[in-house]
């Protein structure tokens, strides 16, 4: 690719950028959010047309101008932003527009033949996934495992990961790894989009930088420090924020869990959070971590047990309960749960918060509502042209750091963080963790579901662990090792 411009409504999203892959080589594709990453890749695949620019594909000039097109000539992409049919079963979304046919009677589909298929796709990735099974019904983590299969599934000669392990365990992580290996003995070019560089070192053997939508440079992995990397994408030094405030062992108690159940899902969970605390939430993908905090926020209904608001039981039932009892609810997947995407950056700021910007009629006071929106864009640096820019143009980090600013706008007073920083460039996260600091500073109490190890070692004060609906263990996060963590994530009960 060289020379590719291209621009979205008030943004420069990619000028004079290039890059390149060879055969059987996995190249990373690095860069802070809204670096432009995502967007070189769907011209690539033919989401997007470029506005300027040169693509050759084996050698010779191409114009690529669709997806099918794309899939054909052997470009296949794994999004970071799912991109399944929720009603629809695994298979069905596999095969989804060229599903296999009966052999006697051609105008029906073969189910039997696409659910073998499937599975077969399934057990080279070593994952027990039902083909059968409603996509709606399955976890974030093993949504992106079948979009992993579906990209597999079309024989490609060039494979896109855009994020594939920000939803995906340390095992699920070895696994998709050992298939990446093998697909480039097979001389398969992988390009390898990740904000986690810990995984480079492991996975690539080139690395490209790319910055506010410019090519920067490219270098070998192998002998290149990651600081080196670091530096390219963000043109700074990058300092790593620790949390800086501990917690008095008599501070007063905001929120308390008993006996929670509901189903196989949460086991007995019991818990407290105190004033000023980061209580972080592990375990492996499946341990409840989630579904704990969506009973909590009242999106899920609850079977049995008690929460308590400092020290007063409450009935959640709705999240417009918890928002009234102050608890704020940072979803896991932004795009389903967190934002309105087609409406812009302001109206999804102040939603929560809507009745403290209302005149007398119940019109919106503009003025207000704007100058509050411009005050949480500068506070946590949200790359956008304007309020009025739609949500769904932001890049992924900048969507998250929207979502952040929901909720610090209607300051609600316990913060339920579930994977904040998933997705996220390394310069954006020591912001949210600087955030998370200030919060606590403040009084603030949060809990954070984070399947990221050192980000939970990092920034939690206690830390709970969880494996199948139970906690298995509550380690104080002084004392707390990743070998600790895992140990007790994987302790599996009947």
């Amino acid at each position: 690719m060289e020379g590719i411009d291209k621009r979205f409504p008030g943004v420069q999203a990619l000028k004079d950028a290039s890059f390149e892959l060879k055969r059987g080589e996995v190249h990373a594709l690095v860069g802070e959010n809204g670096a432009g990453k995502s967007t070189l890749m769907k011209i690539l695949t033919g989401v997007y047309r470029k506005d300027k620019g040169r693509i050759f594909y084996k050698g010779k000039e191409v114009e690529i101008l669709n997806p099918r097109m794309a899939q054909e000539m052997g470009i296949s992409i794994v999004f970071q932003e799912l991109n399944l049919m929720p009603h629809l079963t695994v298979a069905q979304n596999v095969f989804i527009g060229r599903e296999p046919r009966k052999k006697n009677l051609p105008i029906f589909i073969d189910e039997e033949e696409m659910n073998r298929k499937t599975k077969e796709l399934f057990d080279m990735l070593h994952m027990k996934i039902d083909p059968k099974t409603k996509v709606a019904t399955l976890t974030v983590g093993k949504q992106q495992m079948v979009e992993i299969a579906k990209a597999l599934s079309f024989n490609s000669e060039v494979l896109i990961f855009d994020e594939p392990t920000a939803a995906l365990s340390e095992a699920e992580t070895e696994e998709l790894f050992n298939i990446i290996k093998k697909l480039k003995n097979q001389g398969i070019g992988i390009i390898y989009i990740s904000h986690r560089l810990e995984e480079l070192k492991e996975i690539a053997d080139r690395v490209t930088v790319m910055r506010d939508g410019e090519y920067v440079g490219t270098v070998n992995m192998n002998g290149t420090p990651i600081e080196k990397i670091i530096s390219m994408m963000v043109g700074r030094e990058i300092y790593e924020t620790l949390r800086e405030k501990e917690v008095e062992d008599n501070a007063e108690i905001v929120l308390e869990v008993k006996n929670l159940n509901r189903g196989k899902e949460i086991r007995n969970v019991s818990f407290k959070l105190r004033k000023g605390e980061i209580l972080g939430f592990a375990g492996l993908i499946g341990a409840g971590r989630t579904e704990v905090a969506r009973v909590i926020f009242g999106a899920d209904p609850i079977a049995s047990g008690e929460i308590y608001i400092k020290g007063k039981r409450v009935s959640i039932k709705t999240p417009a309960n918890a928002i009234r009892y102050g608890i704020a609810y940072l979803s896991e997947d932004r795009k389903r749960d967190g934002l309105m995407l087609n409406l812009d950056v302001l109206t999804n700021l102040i939603l929560p918060s809507v009745k403290e910007f209302l005149k007398s009629l119940g019109f919106v006071d503009e003025k207000k509502a704007e100058k509050k929106g411009k005050e949480y864009i500068e506070r946590l640096k949200i790359r956008t042209p304007s309020l009025k820019q739609k949500v769904k143009n932001l890049s992924g980090g900048n969507q998250q750091k929207v979502i952040l600013a929901k909720w610090l706008l209607r300051n609600c007073d316990i913060l339920i963080f579930d994977e904040p920083t998933r997705g996220i460039d390394v310069g954006t996260k020591n912001e949210i963790y600087k955030l998370l600091n200030e919060l606590i500073k403040e009084g603030k109490s949060i809990i954070m579901i984070s399947s990221e190890l050192p980000e939970i070692l990092r920034m939690s004060h206690r830390i709970i662990v969880m494996c199948g609906g139970r906690i298995t263990a509550e380690i104080d996060g002084k004392k707390a090792t990743e070998e600790l963590i895992m140990k007790y994530a994987t302790m599996y009960e009947n």
